[in-house]
């Protein structure tokens, strides 16, 4: 959420960096609000300073004799009491201008890195580096071609059970998600993260202080009868899991590796990648998550972007990083890698994941704080896919497919498999 004392005292350079997204906005009705807040809240601590006076004022008088109902005191006490339904009358219309001025506020993306590149869409994306050679051949075949082959997902059987855009893993299929699951978690902790295994189902308020509500409630599936929703990303329960809380400075950072299903409408993406693994309304994610200092955040965005590709290069997948422009960044997100892994089948590079630096933006929306000696501090977070597990197979199966039909596994996941190829069965 964006600071309210920058849209109230610099509306202009929040105008202009919103600018930076394609956003065109006018900001003086929030700015009408927060200064209306402002000279409300100053004018409650003058009278409740006031209030105090008036109270130190009887007792003072009682001291030196002065009856408690005698006509001073009980005018005193007339005058404090006055001064107590004032400040209670303002503090009503504070709270109301609070919550119109926090609700208009949530409608907001976040602003733009000064080092995020600019762009008018994603066209304008920055290729940064690449890794691994892509294995080119006209003859490769697509991910669900091999499934098919393998035995490895049933769709038709899903959609009986589910609807078009679920899938379900049979066999080896099932085997190499679980495997690919295991190998992601084993290695982020062994890079210092702490794994957590949160809640498939999720709160409004755990939505709203990540960013996803309320601007994309339509991409995701709720419990009618409760306010609960199906996760969209373990980002969700992960920001939540010190909301509302002070942690002290010399315990950050907060590293977690998180598994959890995904659920995603994917609303406005009909027609696209409907054959497969790439975009389904179910699938499985590793997600990593860093709550760290506000002063140190643009280096742990070095470090989460390399933890996630230390999974490709230890899968020996070809990727490449990409820096999102301005105009394609996340709603959360201030700064945005992403990374491309190379589909030998398809010949081109899809999103595997997507790491970012959302700065003090969910720390504010989540109440989320650093305690410094006297002072405390929004924090910042950081979130990044280590990986999408479903891709990360469709990955392998393009990469390592052989002549022969079958598909090689990986040496980093043979122990998690039992087996070194995809035949008909390990």
């Amino acid at each position: 959420m964006l600071d309210q004392r920058l849209v109230r005292n610099q509306p202009d350079t929040v105008a202009a960096l919103l600018r930076r997204r394609g956003m065109e906005v006018d900001l003086s009705g929030l700015q009408t609000i927060a200064s209306r807040q402002r000279d409300l809240e100053e004018h409650r601590s003058g009278l409740q300073a006031e209030g105090n006076r008036t109270g130190r004022a009887v007792a003072a008088l009682i001291r030196t004799g002065a009856r408690p109902d005698s006509d001073a005191v009980t005018a005193l006490r007339e005058q404090g009491n006055a001064i107590k339904r004032q400040v209670a009358q303002l503090e009503q219309e504070e709270h109301q201008l609070d919550a119109a001025l926090r609700q208009q506020l949530l409608a907001y993306p976040n602003l733009p890195a000064p080092e995020c590149p600019e762009g008018a869409s994603e066209a304008d994306n920055v290729e940064i580096r690449r890794w691994g050679e892509p294995r080119r051949d006209e003859a490769f075949k697509q991910h669900w071609e091999l499934a098919e082959t393998l035995g490895l997902f049933e769709t038709e059987r899903s959609v009986r059970i589910a609807r078009s855009r679920f899938i379900t893993l049979v066999g080896d299929g099932a085997r190499l998600e679980r495997a690919l699951i295991s190998f992601m978690l084993d290695l982020h902790c062994g890079r210092g993260y702490r794994e957590v295994l949160p809640p498939v189902l999720v709160n409004s308020a755990s939505l709203t202080g990540s960013g996803q509500l309320p601007k994309f409630a339509e991409e995701s599936f709720r419990c009618s009868d409760d306010d609960l929703w199906l996760s969209p990303t373990a980002e969700v329960p992960l920001t939540s899991l010190h909301r509302g809380e002070l942690i002290a400075s010399e315990a950050l950072p907060l590293r977690y590796a998180a598994y959890s299903p995904c659920f995603r409408r994917e609303a406005g993406s009909y027609g696209r990648d409907t054959r497969g693994l790439i975009r389904l309304h179910q699938f499985n994610k590793v997600e990593l998550y860093w709550f760290c200092h506000p002063d140190s955040s643009g280096q742990a965005h070095q470090q989460i972007t390399a933890d996630a590709e230390a999974v490709l290069q230890a899968l020996e997948l070809p990727y490449r990083v990409i820096e999102l422009c301005t105009a394609d960044l996340g709603f959360s997100a201030a700064r945005t890698y992403d990374l491309e892994v190379w589909l030998a089948g398809a010949g081109t590079y899809r999103e595997i994941s997507s790491c970012s630096n959302c700065n003090d933006f969910q720390a504010r929306r989540s109440a989320i704080r650093v305690k410094e000696g006297k002072r405390n501090r929004l924090l910042h977070t950081l979130n990044g896919s280590g990986l999408a597990v479903g891709r990360t197979m469709a990955a392998i199966l393009e990469h390592y497919q052989q002549p022969d039909g079958s598909v090689a596994i990986p040496t980093v996941l043979q122990p998690y498999m039992g087996c070194e190829q995809l035949r008909s069965c390990c």
